[in-house]
């Protein structure tokens, strides 16, 4: 009845936690070992709706936080993991910032660093040496020059998300729906393209009075760029938007005129010069691979379903198309579901298969690759949760960080 009630390690995932807190709750836990724990990172939101129900059910259990990225966008995501843990420590959010705001001051500094020392351990690659055997990196660089048309569109959508206002960003979502625009238009003209259109469609609504879908330009754009969820507890509420002036309808129609032209350009450019210097890039790779006699694995992160297509489709007339296999959020592709279907035929019978569809995918993609494929181009998706050590080359088509 209680999936954690028995005198084992318990695995689960946060969602899972979550949704079964009144059953966590009941157990008396030993030790509660929270990983990737960077998620819980906004605690000290209300909005973060997870992570204050996992702090709730866990009141006064021990816990270990573990995370290699604990800090992105503020010191306050540190007293956020700190309080995860003792909330006694920092006190409450308001003290934490009247001490700790001007870190310029070696006085305060080195207060925080003390009142760290006891709760926060840092260990360094350099400490675990002796007991880990770190695979060399050997970086490789391509260079590239976006064309001319990728150029002008690059400054054409930079130099309209610099102006003062803007009709198609809320101003709650402004920051990081632009942070997120910037890293779509850093990745491929495709994944700018899908934005760019949406943007447009959404003021056009907006100038025929019609209501506007049921989903927020965030989520729209996170069926794109999965690690919108991850963001989205950092937005405001969105605000409900009054009726228009003259003056803001003329404001729309220049803006969604704009966007349109934008998109247009977008959608003209059929070939970008970074996926390009991605060939030149995998020829050379691969030509190491043979010289160190390692295994001829390729594994391209994008940020971008978007830019996930075009790289299949780039890769499917190369020399690179035997063995391709797609991992993002979703897994609906044709070429995962087949994948899928054979790998239930496979290990039916057997404990391989768990009875969870989602999970089982995740398997059935990664044993491929493992067994038989060749190149796999994965979202954020593929960075946690997996394990992808047989793999020997990591190629950043986007830097997420």
């Amino acid at each position: 009845a209680n999936p954690f009630a028995c005198d084992e390690i318990v695995v689960c995932s946060y969602h899972f936690a979550r949704n079964k807190a009144a059953d966590v709750s009941r157990i008396p836990w030993d030790l509660v070992v929270i990983d990737e724990a960077h998620h819980l990172r906004n605690v000290y939101k209300r909005s973060n709706k997870i992570a204050n129900e996992l702090r709730n059910t866990l009141h006064g259990v021990p816990k270990i936080l573990l995370t290699a990225t604990p800090l992105q966008n503020s010191l306050l995501e540190l007293y956020g993991l700190v309080s995860f843990i003792d909330e006694h420590t920092f006190g409450n959010l308001q003290s934490f910032r009247e001490q700790f705001a001007d870190l310029s001051n070696p006085r305060t500094f080195q207060t925080l660093k003390a009142r760290l020392q006891p709760i926060c351990q840092r260990t360094l690659r350099s400490q675990v040496l002796p007991y880990i055997r770190y695979t060399q990196r050997r970086p490789i660089l391509e260079e590239f020059l976006p064309t001319q048309d990728e150029r002008s569109l690059y400054d054409l959508v930079s130099e309209y998300l610099r102006k003062p206002e803007l009709q198609a960003l809320p101003a709650g979502q402004r920051t990081l729906l632009t942070l997120v625009l910037r890293k779509l238009l850093a990745s491929s003209t495709f994944a700018i393209a899908g934005a760019l259109d949406k943007m447009a469609r959404r003021l056009r609504q907006r100038l025929q009075d019609a209501p506007a879908p049921g989903a927020g330009l965030d989520e729209e754009m996170g069926e794109d760029f999965e690690t919108l969820d991850e963001m989205s507890e950092e937005w405001e509420e969105e605000e409900d938007s009054p009726t228009l002036t003259a003056a803001q309808r003329a404001a729309l129609e220049r803006e969604a005129d704009e966007l349109e032209a934008f998109y247009e350009l977008a959608v003209s450019i059929t070939q970008n010069a970074k996926g390009q210097a991605l060939l030149r890039a995998l020829g050379t790779a691969f030509a190491e691979l043979v010289k160190l006699d390692a295994p001829q694995k390729a594994l391209i992160f994008t940020e971008s379903r978007r830019t996930q297509d075009y790289l299949l489709r780039l890769l499917a007339d190369s020399p690179f198309a035997e063995g391709i296999v797609l991992f993002n959020g979703s897994n609906s592709d044709p070429r995962s579901r087949k994948i899928y279907r054979e790998w239930l035929a496979r290990n039916q019978n057997t404990d391989r298969v768990s009875g969870s569809p989602t999970a089982d995918m995740r398997s059935a993609l990664v044993d491929y690759f493992r067994e038989s494929g060749r190149v796999m181009i994965a979202t954020e998706a593929g960075a946690e949760g997996i394990n992808l050590q047989f793999c020997s080359l990591v190629v950043n088509y986007d830097l997420p960080w």
